[in-house]
């Protein structure tokens, strides 16, 4: 088994591919590709992640990173209640509060924070991270779902704190996602 290093190796020689970054030989399917985890790796991923974009002059490729969480906070703040998150949870339980959470932290409202007209066919990646934070607030299978209509010309890479079958998404390796058949495993 590879170890993590070896992996992350190879997401920087992919990301590198002209095929890659024009979304070629997938057979018309959108570019959208998850690169799983363990999630005792997340700091290790982190820190690659930072290293690519602090050195993104050096490569033909332009990241350009989504964390969720902290679109998630911005939502949030832009509704003016993330000071009262905690006391809607203690008043009124965990439940409440991600319902009415979820009235407006939506897919949609998460992919409208993405800047879609930066994007450039052949140059960018598109990385969407922090998933693991965000849940259960926004999934995986969600954002995905949504996101696939929206961004087409650039691939857009989910690094994903869990395991992913290629139609199962299972966050932590252990809470099971809606089934999601149109990514590809990054490497």
């Amino acid at each position: 088994m590879d170890t993590i290093q070896k992996k992350l190796d190879k997401v920087k020689e992919r990301f590198s591919d002209e095929a890659f970054l024009n979304n070629r030989g997938l057979g018309n399917e959108v570019g959208i590709h998850v690169f799983s985890y363990s999630p005792s790796e997340e700091i290790v991923v982190r820190n690659f992640i930072n290293h690519l974009i602090e050195n993104m002059k050096s490569y033909n490729f332009k990241i350009h990173e989504y964390d969720l969480y902290e679109m998630f906070l911005e939502i949030c703040e832009e509704k003016q209640v993330i000071d009262k998150i905690p006391t809607m949870e203690d008043k009124k339980g965990k439940d409440f509060l991600l319902i009415n959470l979820q009235k407006f932290a939506t897919p949609e409202a998460f992919i409208s924070k993405i800047k879609i007209q930066d994007l450039q066919k052949g140059k960018d990646i598109l990385l969407l991270t922090g998933i693991g934070k965000v849940y259960p607030f926004m999934r995986s299978h969600s954002i995905l779902n949504k996101i696939q209509n929206q961004i087409i010309n650039v691939p857009i890479v989910l690094f994903y704190p869990g395991v992913y079958t290629g139609n199962e998404l299972e966050l932590f390796g252990k809470i099971r996602d809606e089934n999601y058949y149109r990514a590809f495993s990054l490497i």
